[in-house]
């Protein structure tokens, strides 16, 4: 009989050795072609997101007492799309119901069932493109990739660490102990996967897919139910996540609540209900150092992963291609309006300039040569939406507005046509004399911070890193001494660095299967998509033995 694992085996093993080799390779088409996708792919998904507007979103047979949806595009129109909700006792109740029967089936059903609800979901990424874009603010281009292949990735990656942590030890074991002259004791052993429990995953409005996928997939793979609990503003796509999921679980007979959707209404969460609900034994969250602190002291014995806020931070000491690193730190900055939690905040440069191709560069030159980069980026207002997209929230803008009284405004933050909007705001400031720069600032902010030198730009940027988290760090230096110097400190502040980057890759970009995202070892976050111990702690080996008859 063909199940699906055997269907997606070669996806499985593909998977597996991408992790092992940790080179290039995207099992989900980040193109959004018709040639990939099917000639009216685009089309299609445009109508299937239109139709949702203004109706209910149906998931068969979910727990429901009420219905709710608040959710406003960014770029302009309310969705109207209403949800089943129901109260956290009730959800948790669901999904205890169906715990045991998805404990009771084995790795490789659950891989293939998992491989089976990404493979769909790419399918209608098109869809999901539209929806990521209308919850979030991303421009469509961004929001396909994101939103969709991206996330599908990480959820893969997800599933590959898991069925490698499940399948380290075998099934079955004979335990043979010789007794000198006496016959040898023999004992066959027996392992078995046992699920924590009730996984949460508490979603973000930025990137609700790509930053959920991969612990409500490392979740299902290892046997334990989930509940989905989106953020208010961005609830369509991973209700289209748990209707699919929930498909695929019913058409191989196993209990549709396995996945479950935790939709609620702004002002009237049910997030502190189920992380405080005792049969919530995983949660996954992304989001705010402060509400990350609360999730921590109120989990209980829950086993927590946090993604949260951190100060990213760029030290330029010194470069051999001055436009082309002005190019790629524009880039960074404008890209979303900075609203990605790789985005750099925090840019160090010595007071007295720095040496590049073009000569000596003054710390207002290069701040000027940023700035112009900026501009020429979104001088086309398509381009412009193309890269910024919308803010999705807007004490963004406010945040905007207060950050022009922290320093020297050297580039000016402004609207773009068509959307809830603002480009990036460049503020220089002295180390020596402001702490301003330190406290993360999501958004479109970014401070040029005046340092002594290349060495106490590194001290800082690392030390920050220690103190408040960060998820990325970058460096432009051509002093190989100096760059190693700033590999180890960056190394033992757990933050990823990267050096020299110009041209089409960029220090906010992560690659699944390949770049480890967060590494845990800071105030940025505790967990890592997706290493061993992302995934091993959510099961636990229980073994039973006997004497083997002879």
């Amino acid at each position: 009989m063909d199940t699906l694992f055997d269907r997606h085996r070669g996806l499985i093993d593909a998977a597996r050795a991408a992790l092992r080799t940790r080179g290039f390779w995207a099992p989900f088409s980040e193109i959004p072609s018709g040639k990939i996708y099917g000639e009216t792919a685009k089309d299609d998904g445009l109508a299937a997101f239109q139709g949702r507007l203004d109706a209910p979103f149906l998931i068969p047979h979910h727990p429901e007492t009420s219905r709710v949806g608040a959710e406003i595009s960014p770029w302009g129109p309310e969705l109207g799309v209403t949800y089943p909700a129901a109260d956290a006792d009730t959800l948790v109740a669901a999904s205890l119901a169906a715990a045991d029967a998805w404990a009771a089936t084995t790795p490789e059903q659950r891989v293939g069932i998992c491989c089976e609800i990404l493979v769909r979901l790419n399918r209608m990424s098109f869809e999901m493109a539209n929806a990521v874009m209308h919850t979030t603010g991303q421009a469509f281009a961004m929001a396909f990739q994101a939103g969709g292949p991206h996330a599908q990735d990480r959820g893969l990656e997800a599933v590959a660490v898991a069925y490698d942590e499940m399948t380290s030890t075998p099934r079955e074991a004979v335990w043979e102990k010789p007794q000198g002259k006496a016959a040898p004791l023999v004992i066959e052993k027996h392992w078995r996967v046992v699920p924590r429990g009730v996984g949460l995953v508490i979603g973000c409005q930025t990137f609700p897919t790509w930053n959920s996928y991969p612990g409500l997939f490392a979740d299902l793979a290892t046997g334990n139910t989930v509940i989905v609990k989106p953020h208010p503003g961005a609830i369509l796509p991973l209700a289209l996540t748990v209707a699919v999921a929930r498909e695929v679980l019913t058409e191989q007979g196993l209990p549709r609540d396995v996945v479950l959707l935790a939709a609620d209404r702004p002002g009237a969460e049910i997030t502190k209900d189920l992380v405080r609900n005792p049969a919530v034994t995983i949660v996954d969250y992304t989001g705010s150092n402060a509400f990350g602190d609360w999730v921590r002291a109120n989990a209980g014995d829950a086993q927590v992963f946090t993604e949260e806020a951190g100060v990213n931070s760029v030290v330029i000491a010194a470069t051999d291609r001055f436009e082309a690193m002005c190019a790629n730190l524009a880039f960074s900055l404008s890209l979303y309006s900075g609203q990605m939690c790789t985005a750099p905040q925090d840019i160090f440069i010595p007071k007295d300039g720095i040496d590049t191709d073009l000569g000596h560069k003054s710390f207002d030159e290069v701040g000027q040569g940023i700035a112009a980069a900026i501009d020429a980026l979104l001088g086309d207002p398509a381009r412009a939406a193309g890269v910024c997209g919308a803010i999705a929230n807007p004490a963004t803008l406010a945040r905007v507005r207060d950050a022009r009284s922290l320093g020297r405004v050297v580039r000016d933050s402004g609207p773009l046509e068509g959307a809830r909007s603002a480009t990036p705001l460049l503020v220089a400031v002295d180390a020596t004399r402001t702490q301003a720069h330190e406290e993360e600032r999501f958004g479109p902010i970014a401070f040029l911070v005046a340092v002594s030198d290349a060495d106490e730009g590194v001290a800082r940027a690392a030390g920050l890193a220690r103190r408040k988290g960060a998820i990325t760090a970058a460096l432009y230096d051509t002093d190989e001494a100096r760059i190693g110097r700033a590999v180890d400190a960056f190394a033992r502040a757990g933050v990823n660095l990267s050096v020299n980057l110009t041209g089409n890759i960029f220090v906010n970009q992560s690659a699944a299967f390949s770049d480890f995202h967060v590494t845990g070892a800071n105030p940025a976050g505790n967990a890592s998509l997706t290493d061993s111990a992302f995934v091993a702690n959510r099961f636990r080996l229980a073994m039973w033995r006997r004497p083997k008859a002879a």
